[in-house]
């Protein structure tokens, strides 16, 4: 399962995440992407107040500002 997290560089919380979902990604069987919402209006509309945001495949979000650990093992153990 590919994820995305969608971020920005200069946010400790985004940092945070991200090294979280890197230990854990193959534990959990995942991958993922990130990227910096400040590079696209859009994203940074939708997402800006919220980052960092974790979300599924299908775009749907797992958790944003802290990992979900919970919900996260949820989401990539349905097949």
């Amino acid at each position: 399962m590919r994820l995305t997290l969608y971020g920005r560089s200069y946010c400790h919380l985004c940092e945070d995440m991200e090294r979280a979902l890197a230990r854990l990604q193959h534990e959990l069987r995942f991958t993922f992407e990130v990227i910096d919402v400040d590079l696209d209006p859009v994203l940074e509309e939708r997402y800006g107040p919220l980052v960092p945001v974790l979300a599924g495949p299908d775009g749907r979000e797992i958790c944003h500002y802290f990992l979900d650990l919970e919900a996260l093992a949820d989401r990539v153990a349905v097949k």
